[in-house]
Protein backbone atom coordinates (compact mmCIF):
# COMPACT_ATOMS: atom_id res chain seq x y z
CA UNK A 1 0.00 0.00 0.00
CA UNK A 2 1.28 3.78 -0.57
CA UNK A 3 2.66 5.12 2.36
CA UNK A 4 1.84 9.00 1.43
CA UNK A 5 -2.46 7.09 1.06
CA UNK A 6 -1.76 5.55 4.59
CA UNK A 7 -0.11 8.61 6.18
CA UNK A 8 -2.85 10.94 4.79
CA UNK A 9 -6.02 8.06 5.85
CA UNK A 10 -4.24 8.32 9.84
CA UNK A 11 -4.63 11.89 9.31
CA UNK A 12 -8.12 11.56 8.61
CA UNK A 13 -8.71 9.16 11.52
CA UNK A 14 -8.67 7.92 14.73
CA UNK A 15 -6.33 4.87 15.08
CA UNK A 16 -6.12 2.31 17.47
CA UNK A 17 -3.08 -0.03 16.86
CA UNK A 18 -2.49 -3.25 19.24
CA UNK A 19 -4.04 -1.49 22.25
CA UNK A 20 -3.42 -4.06 25.05
CA UNK A 21 -3.86 -3.18 28.75
CA UNK A 22 -3.33 -5.99 31.80
CA UNK A 23 -4.85 -4.98 35.68
CA UNK A 24 -2.64 -7.59 37.99
CA UNK A 25 -1.04 -9.26 34.76
CA UNK A 26 -4.69 -10.14 33.54
CA UNK A 27 -5.81 -8.71 30.12
CA UNK A 28 -8.89 -6.21 30.66
CA UNK A 29 -8.03 -4.97 26.46
CA UNK A 30 -6.08 -6.98 24.21
CA UNK A 31 -4.86 -6.57 21.16
CA UNK A 32 -7.26 -3.79 19.78
CA UNK A 33 -7.31 -2.51 16.47
CA UNK A 34 -9.07 0.00 14.88
CA UNK A 35 -9.45 3.01 12.71
CA UNK A 36 -12.68 5.54 13.04
CA UNK A 37 -13.37 8.16 10.57
CA UNK A 38 -13.20 12.13 11.49
CA UNK A 39 -16.43 13.46 12.35
CA UNK A 40 -17.90 10.32 13.08
CA UNK A 41 -20.65 9.47 16.17
CA UNK A 42 -18.94 5.84 17.29
CA UNK A 43 -20.59 3.82 20.24
CA UNK A 44 -18.26 1.43 22.02
CA UNK A 45 -20.26 -1.69 22.88
CA UNK A 46 -19.60 -4.29 24.98
CA UNK A 47 -21.06 -6.27 28.30
CA UNK A 48 -19.93 -5.71 31.58
CA UNK A 49 -16.55 -5.65 32.08
CA UNK A 50 -15.69 -6.10 28.51
CA UNK A 51 -13.06 -3.45 29.37
CA UNK A 52 -14.94 -0.44 27.01
CA UNK A 53 -13.97 2.13 29.92
CA UNK A 54 -10.47 0.98 30.21
CA UNK A 55 -10.45 1.02 26.71
CA UNK A 56 -10.79 4.61 26.36
CA UNK A 57 -9.20 5.44 29.30
CA UNK A 58 -5.95 4.15 27.83
CA UNK A 59 -6.67 6.17 24.04
CA UNK A 60 -6.74 9.01 26.85
CA UNK A 61 -3.80 8.19 28.54
CA UNK A 62 -5.44 8.32 31.91
CA UNK A 63 -3.97 4.93 32.25
CA UNK A 64 -0.76 3.08 31.29
CA UNK A 65 -1.02 0.96 28.11
CA UNK A 66 0.83 -2.40 28.17
CA UNK A 67 0.97 -2.41 24.20
CA UNK A 68 -0.17 -0.70 21.41
CA UNK A 69 -0.55 3.24 20.58
CA UNK A 70 -3.10 5.48 19.81
CA UNK A 71 -3.19 8.48 16.88
CA UNK A 72 -5.86 11.20 16.98
CA UNK A 73 -5.04 12.09 13.01
CA UNK A 74 -1.47 11.43 13.42
CA UNK A 75 -1.03 12.73 16.52
CA UNK A 76 -0.43 11.09 19.71
CA UNK A 77 -2.89 11.72 22.47
CA UNK A 78 0.02 13.78 24.56
CA UNK A 79 -0.17 16.00 21.43
CA UNK A 80 -3.52 16.57 21.64
CA UNK A 81 -4.28 18.61 25.27
CA UNK A 82 -6.80 20.68 24.71
CA UNK A 83 -8.63 19.34 21.88
CA UNK A 84 -9.87 16.25 23.18
CA UNK A 85 -12.82 16.35 26.01
CA UNK A 86 -14.03 13.31 28.45
CA UNK A 87 -17.12 13.31 30.43
CA UNK A 88 -16.59 9.75 33.05
CA UNK A 89 -19.72 8.12 34.06
CA UNK A 90 -19.27 8.83 37.36
CA UNK A 91 -18.43 12.37 37.80
CA UNK A 92 -15.94 13.68 40.36
CA UNK A 93 -18.36 17.05 41.15
CA UNK A 94 -19.74 16.90 44.54
CA UNK A 95 -23.35 18.20 43.78
CA UNK A 96 -23.69 19.20 47.18
CA UNK A 97 -21.09 21.96 46.98
CA UNK A 98 -22.22 25.15 47.01
CA UNK A 99 -21.57 26.60 43.20
CA UNK A 100 -24.31 27.58 40.72
CA UNK A 101 -24.88 25.77 37.58
CA UNK A 102 -23.27 28.94 35.84
CA UNK A 103 -20.27 28.62 37.38
CA UNK A 104 -19.86 24.60 36.68
CA UNK A 105 -20.10 25.31 32.88
CA UNK A 106 -17.96 28.16 33.27
CA UNK A 107 -15.12 25.59 33.89
CA UNK A 108 -15.35 24.40 30.64
CA UNK A 109 -13.57 27.83 29.15
CA UNK A 110 -10.88 27.57 31.52
CA UNK A 111 -8.32 25.99 29.20
CA UNK A 112 -8.41 28.57 26.55
CA UNK A 113 -7.97 31.32 28.81
CA UNK A 114 -4.78 32.37 30.72
CA UNK A 115 -4.19 31.81 34.05
CA UNK A 116 -4.65 35.42 35.02
CA UNK A 117 -7.51 36.31 33.43
CA UNK A 118 -10.75 36.22 34.77
CA UNK A 119 -13.64 35.24 32.55
CA UNK A 120 -15.39 38.43 31.68
CA UNK A 121 -18.40 39.72 29.42
CA UNK A 122 -17.72 37.88 26.29
CA UNK A 123 -16.89 34.81 28.00
CA UNK A 124 -20.55 35.33 30.07
CA UNK A 125 -22.20 35.58 26.82
CA UNK A 126 -20.63 32.03 25.62
CA UNK A 127 -21.37 30.36 28.58
CA UNK A 128 -25.48 31.36 28.42
CA UNK A 129 -25.92 30.25 24.82
CA UNK A 130 -24.79 27.08 25.71
CA UNK A 131 -26.18 26.79 28.59
CA UNK A 132 -29.58 27.87 26.44
CA UNK A 133 -28.71 24.96 23.86
CA UNK A 134 -28.69 22.59 26.69
CA UNK A 135 -32.29 23.77 27.76
CA UNK A 136 -30.32 25.00 31.29
CA UNK A 137 -30.47 28.93 30.89
CA UNK A 138 -33.28 29.35 33.30
CA UNK A 139 -31.67 27.11 36.13
CA UNK A 140 -28.09 28.78 35.19
CA UNK A 141 -28.07 30.78 38.62
CA UNK A 142 -29.51 27.78 40.28
CA UNK A 143 -27.50 25.53 43.38
CA UNK A 144 -26.30 22.28 41.75
CA UNK A 145 -27.34 20.77 44.22
CA UNK A 146 -31.40 21.32 43.11
CA UNK A 147 -30.43 19.45 39.06
CA UNK A 148 -32.41 16.43 38.19
CA UNK A 149 -30.14 13.39 37.14
CA UNK A 150 -30.90 14.73 33.34
CA UNK A 151 -29.71 18.51 34.04
CA UNK A 152 -26.54 17.07 35.68
CA UNK A 153 -25.88 15.17 32.62
CA UNK A 154 -26.74 18.40 30.02
CA UNK A 155 -24.71 20.41 32.50
CA UNK A 156 -21.68 18.13 32.12
CA UNK A 157 -22.01 17.65 28.59
CA UNK A 158 -22.35 21.65 28.30
CA UNK A 159 -19.18 21.91 30.23
CA UNK A 160 -17.36 19.22 27.41
CA UNK A 161 -18.40 21.51 24.63
CA UNK A 162 -17.40 24.50 26.43
CA UNK A 163 -14.27 23.18 25.47
CA UNK A 164 -14.47 23.33 21.89
CA UNK A 165 -11.93 20.13 21.61
CA UNK A 166 -12.38 17.92 18.22
CA UNK A 167 -12.44 14.61 19.69
CA UNK A 168 -15.55 14.05 22.55
CA UNK A 169 -15.38 10.51 24.60
CA UNK A 170 -18.75 10.29 27.16
CA UNK A 171 -18.95 7.14 28.95
CA UNK A 172 -22.48 6.06 29.56
CA UNK A 173 -23.76 9.60 29.32
CA UNK A 174 -27.82 7.87 28.92
CA UNK A 175 -27.16 5.90 32.41
CA UNK A 176 -30.16 6.59 34.72
CA UNK A 177 -32.02 8.96 33.13
CA UNK A 178 -35.62 9.89 31.55
CA UNK A 179 -36.49 8.86 27.37
CA UNK A 180 -37.26 12.69 26.89
CA UNK A 181 -33.57 13.62 28.02
CA UNK A 182 -32.20 10.57 26.15
CA UNK A 183 -33.50 11.94 22.95
CA UNK A 184 -32.48 15.67 24.24
CA UNK A 185 -28.30 14.47 24.37
CA UNK A 186 -28.86 12.37 21.23
CA UNK A 187 -30.18 15.41 18.91
CA UNK A 188 -26.93 17.04 20.35
CA UNK A 189 -24.60 14.81 19.04
CA UNK A 190 -26.24 14.64 16.07
CA UNK A 191 -25.72 18.42 15.70
CA UNK A 192 -21.89 17.88 17.14
CA UNK A 193 -21.53 15.46 13.93
CA UNK A 194 -22.45 17.53 11.68
CA UNK A 195 -19.81 20.23 13.26
CA UNK A 196 -17.28 17.76 12.26
CA UNK A 197 -16.85 16.91 15.89
CA UNK A 198 -15.30 13.14 16.73
CA UNK A 199 -17.32 11.77 19.00
CA UNK A 200 -16.68 8.37 21.18
CA UNK A 201 -19.97 6.59 23.53
CA UNK A 202 -19.61 4.08 25.60
CA UNK A 203 -23.06 2.57 25.07
CA UNK A 204 -25.26 -0.49 26.29
CA UNK A 205 -29.01 -0.16 24.82
CA UNK A 206 -28.13 -2.49 22.16
CA UNK A 207 -31.80 -1.43 20.61
CA UNK A 208 -30.65 2.51 20.06
CA UNK A 209 -27.56 1.55 18.25
CA UNK A 210 -28.35 1.34 14.61
CA UNK A 211 -31.03 4.87 15.23
CA UNK A 212 -28.60 7.11 17.02
CA UNK A 213 -24.85 6.30 15.24
CA UNK A 214 -22.91 5.79 12.52
CA UNK A 215 -20.35 3.52 13.78
CA UNK A 216 -19.74 0.93 16.08
CA UNK A 217 -16.97 -1.09 17.87
CA UNK A 218 -17.95 -3.99 19.46
CA UNK A 219 -15.50 -5.10 22.35
CA UNK A 220 -14.86 -8.12 24.83
CA UNK A 221 -11.56 -7.70 25.97
CA UNK A 222 -10.66 -8.32 22.43
CA UNK A 223 -12.27 -6.43 19.34
CA UNK A 224 -15.25 -7.55 17.80
CA UNK A 225 -15.99 -6.08 14.64
CA UNK A 226 -15.38 -1.68 14.21
CA UNK A 227 -16.70 -0.20 11.11
CA UNK A 228 -20.03 1.66 9.93
CA UNK A 229 -22.95 0.20 12.03
CA UNK A 230 -24.70 -0.72 8.46
CA UNK A 231 -21.91 -3.45 8.32
CA UNK A 232 -20.84 -4.37 11.92
CA UNK A 233 -23.79 -3.99 14.00
CA UNK A 234 -25.74 -7.52 13.41
CA UNK A 235 -26.67 -10.75 15.03
CA UNK A 236 -22.96 -12.91 14.46
CA UNK A 237 -21.23 -9.99 15.73
CA UNK A 238 -23.44 -9.11 18.43
CA UNK A 239 -23.35 -13.15 19.51
CA UNK A 240 -19.55 -13.18 19.65
CA UNK A 241 -19.32 -10.02 22.03
CA UNK A 242 -22.23 -10.82 24.16
CA UNK A 243 -22.08 -14.79 24.01
CA UNK A 244 -25.70 -14.62 22.91
CA UNK A 245 -27.08 -17.31 20.36
CA UNK A 246 -28.01 -15.65 16.54
CA UNK A 247 -31.70 -16.96 16.57
CA UNK A 248 -31.93 -15.30 20.29
CA UNK A 249 -30.88 -12.07 19.00
CA UNK A 250 -32.59 -12.02 15.58
CA UNK A 251 -35.73 -12.49 17.63
CA UNK A 252 -35.59 -9.56 19.59
CA UNK A 253 -34.79 -7.91 16.78
CA UNK A 254 -37.83 -8.67 15.21
CA UNK A 255 -39.53 -7.97 18.20
CA UNK A 256 -38.43 -4.40 18.46
CA UNK A 257 -39.39 -4.31 14.87
CA UNK A 258 -43.55 -5.23 15.79
CA UNK A 259 -43.29 -3.31 19.02
CA UNK A 260 -42.38 -0.34 17.63
CA UNK A 261 -44.23 -0.60 14.43
CA UNK A 262 -41.25 0.66 11.98
CA UNK A 263 -38.67 -1.30 10.14
CA UNK A 264 -35.68 -1.73 12.42
CA UNK A 265 -33.17 -0.11 9.65
CA UNK A 266 -30.29 2.14 9.30
CA UNK A 267 -30.19 5.57 10.01
CA UNK A 268 -31.37 7.38 6.97
CA UNK A 269 -27.98 9.54 6.88
CA UNK A 270 -25.42 6.59 7.75
CA UNK A 271 -22.20 7.34 6.43
CA UNK A 272 -21.10 4.78 4.04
Amino acid sequence: MNRSFVEETCQKHVVVDGLTVLYDRKPVVWDVHFSIPSGALTAIIGPNGAGKSSLVKAMLGLIPRTLGKVRFFGYKTCDMLGKIAYVEQKSNIDWKFPISVFEVAQMGLYGQMHWWNRPGKKERIIVDQMLDRMGLLAVSAMPISALSGGQQRRLLIARALLQRADVYFFDEPFAAIDVPTEKFIVQVFREMEREGKTIFVVHHDLKTVREYFSFAVLLNVRLIAAGPVVEVYNSENLSQTFGLTTNFLEEAFLHLHEKEGKPFCPRADDKQ
